[in-house]
């Protein structure tokens, strides 16, 4: 199967193409505002529970039941596939909550990788551990991590930024795969009505508004293969694999559970595709128009928008112009000289047109030119009985 392109991967759409479905959401909207108010509310005491209660099955029951007031609602196949042994999960990523979701099932942690540190990303659930710059430092405090006793199992999201899960998975960094040789495949997926389940560069608030706001949101962690839903077995490094393969294998492993593909389309790649997305964004709005003489100057001069010149039929009279235009002063002063004479009455032309050609254009201003020249000339001629001196006159006098 062919990879799909990396806008495929994303949803830049949040609200729904489908006009019924539209419309039922038109409809839907002030009761989704009134619940969104109130699961804001509850919100704030889910987060004062979960921060007071320990980390036990108890609390993550309690947690669990008042999320899905809020409309997190999980579901999970049979519990006893998970094995106990590993201590790290191997994931694909779809929102920014697949680690709060996963914690409510079973005990884990997920290393912040981008962000600022602090309350935020502590009350987000987030493990800080640093070396946010440096994957190969993070692995290392990651191993350490693990290694001591008691402490919770590591989800990791070798995808490291999220997609639609709709198409194919991003390519798996290698350095998770350096934290531990053994790991468990989580399948992850999500569903909401109305809109999408997330979209691209929005913010972790927006997408929390959001699920207050919809109904529910379905998230479950499975997979089905062979007519029942299961954790994914673990998976361990072969000897003489490399971790870059270990990536890649699990990688096809998950994509073939999920039906999607594995790409070849890295985080670098989203965020290069945004980059240029909102670089050509301005210029296809600045290309169509920009309602000012001096920005529109600017974009051409400062290249980013192209302009193509129309192809101009070169008439005699622009021939003519273009060799006047090769004149030094001093020959368009003699040429000047030689212009026709106006009769006492003629004046130059009032009535202006505007050509379409640029050679056009100038030719009838340097044609309005001579006929002033030649105009003032005649007047001068007739109050004061001689010709005007020139510049050239003037300086031979000198």
């Amino acid at each position: 199967m062919e990879a799909p392109r990396v806008e495929q991967l994303l949803d830049f759409r949040r609200l729904p193409a489908d006009g019924f479905i539209l419309a039922l959401l038109v409809l839907y909207t002030p009761f989704g505002i009134c619940l969104m108010l109130l699961r804001i509310f509850i919100g704030i005491h889910v987060f004062l529970v979960s921060s007071a209660l320990p980390d036990n099955l108890l609390r993550r029951v309690i947690v669990r039941s008042m999320c899905s007031i809020l409309g997190m609602f999980v579901s999970q196949n049979d519990p006893r596939q998970r094995d106990k042994n590993v201590k790290t999960f191997i994931s694909n990523h779809i929102t920014q909550f697949d680690h709060n979701i996963m914690s409510l099932l079973t005990p884990c942690h997920t290393p912040l990788l981008d962000g600022q540190s602090g309350f935020v990303s502590w009350a987000r659930g987030y493990l800080e551990l640093g070396w946010m710059d440096n994957r190969t430092r993070l692995a290392e405090a990651l191993r350490q991590y693990s290694s001591m006793e008691a402490m919770r199992t590591l989800l990791l999201f070798p995808e490291e930024e999220t997609t639609n899960g709709k198409l194919g998975l991003l390519k798996f960094s290698s350095w998770p795969f350096t934290v531990d040789s053994t790991v468990q495949p989580v399948v992850l997926t999500a569903k909401r009505p109305f809109i999408s389940v997330s979209v691209v560069e929005s913010s972790w608030v927006a997408e929390l508004l959001w699920m207050f706001f919809i109904p529910f949101t379905v998230y479950q962690v499975s997979s089905v293969f062979l007519g029942a839903c299961r954790w994914l077995p673990s998976m361990s490094q072969m000897d003489e694999e490399s971790e870059e393969e270990f990536a890649v294998r699990v990688q096809e492993h998950l994509a073939t559970e999920l039906g999607v593909v594995s790409t070849p389309h890295t985080k670098s790649d989203k965020v290069e595709y945004l980059k240029r997305m909102k670089h050509i964004a301005p210029q296809a709005a600045n290309s169509v128009s920009t309602k000012c003489v001096d920005t529109t100057i600017t974009n051409l001069l400062e290249g980013r928008v192209q302009f193509t010149p129309e192809e101009v039929s070169v008439s005699p009279s622009s021939s003519s112009l273009s060799s006047k235009l090769r004149l030094t002063p001093c020959d368009l002063i003699s040429s000047l000289k030689k212009a026709p004479k106006y009769g006492p009455a003629a004046k130059p032309a009032s009535k202006m047109t505007f050509e379409k050609s640029p050679i056009d254009r100038h030719l009838s201003l340097q044609e309005r030119k001579e006929a002033l020249y030649a105009y003032a000339r005649r007047r001068y001629t007739e109050k004061h009985g001689s010709q005007p001196q020139t510049d050239e006159s003037q300086d031979g006098r000198h």
